[in-house]
């Protein structure tokens, strides 16, 4: 049986770049939110999809207001 091998070059960069072209802050947006994906165990997807779906509403609307819940006892035990 053959061993498969991962053949990346290993030079794939430059010595060296020219930047004197460059736009400082050219894709800078002071406003713009950052959306953090979020992987689930796949059980866990399935209840909260499950969940969602019996509820009417989003799977990250069910997320949301379950985070938000266990934040309040969280703050409240303090």
């Amino acid at each position: 049986m053959k061993k498969k091998t991962n053949k990346t070059k290993t030079n794939d960069m430059l010595p060296e770049y020219n930047f004197s072209k460059a736009e400082r802050g050219k894709f800078y947006r002071k406003n713009a939110a950052l959306e953090l994906p979020v992987y689930l165990e796949a059980g866990v997807r399935n209840y909260l999809t499950e969940r969602a779906k019996a509820k009417g509403v989003e799977v990250n609307t069910l997320v949301n207001d379950l985070l938000k819940r266990d934040i309040e006892l969280i703050e409240a035990a303090k």
